[in-house]
């Protein structure tokens, strides 16, 4: 019975690393399809959205299992029950990148230069959502605590984002409607980037049991060589 257990408990982290690939997959694959004015591309991972939910649900479901059967306490509860969490952070990654390839199936916009901006931005949002999702699995604090910290840079971006496609408007005369969607776009990746704090969020609460979130403090809390928090973090 405990060598399921552990079994599961395997699974379970393998399951959101197959997660965190499928959104990967989407966002990766609606910014080509915006770079390369590929529409068809762009419907295709507009389409594959199901993939994500359905990979939600069979996380969830081993979740439940777990918890109904194996009963786990102290670091394996918040293992478990961070995962239930953070799930719904990777589906609305997933929805927001099919989010960002239905907006381009439509966009008719020839001047790739001004897109630069965006896949830049796109690119530390990426690394984020990989580097959160390594986190969890790898229960890793360091990692975690760097990818809440690059959100501003995110946040920053689609400020930058914002004043660029004004000035194209008033400056260069360009079509207004256009220029909406591509704030659309950039605003979807800024979520992103918040999904995939919070995904980090939830990999320091299965460390600590104390979430960032609600408790800045403890976000800088130094973890012991196993992994655990201090004694005084602990949480059953």
């Amino acid at each position: 019975m405990r060598e399921h257990y552990k079994l599961q408990l395997k699974s379970l982290c393998d399951q959101i690393a197959q997660l965190g690939q499928f959104c990967d997959d989407s966002l990766v694959g609606a910014i080509n399809a915006l770079h390369d004015h590929d529409s068809e591309l762009a419907q295709r991972i507009y389409q594959s959205d199901y993939i994500v939910d359905q990979k939600e649900r069979e996380i969830e479901n081993l979740c439940l299992s777990i918890i109904l059967h194996q009963q786990p306490i102290a670091s394996d509860l918040r293992l478990v029950s961070s995962a239930l969490k953070l799930i719904t952070d990777m589906e609305r990654i997933g929805d927001q990148s099919c989010d960002i390839a239905e907006i381009v199936m439509h966009l008719d916009y020839a001047e790739s230069v001004h897109f630069k901006l965006i896949e830049d931005m796109a690119k530390i949002a990426r690394a984020m959502v990989q580097d959160a999702v390594e986190a969890f699995i790898n229960r890793d604090m360091a990692l975690a605590q760097s990818v809440i910290k690059r959100d501003d840079q995110v946040d920053n971006f689609l400020v930058e984002a914002r004043e660029l496609m004004a000035k194209l408007i008033v400056e260069h005369d360009h079509d207004a409607a256009t220029i909406v969607d591509m704030v659309m776009i950039a605003k979807y990746i800024e979520r992103i980037g918040d999904h995939a704090t919070n995904v980090a969020n939830w990999a320091i609460f299965s460390i600590t049991g104390s979430h960032p979130d609600k408790h800045p403090a403890d976000a800088g809390v130094e973890v012991s060589n196993n992994g655990e928090a201090d004694a005084a973090l602990l949480r059953a």
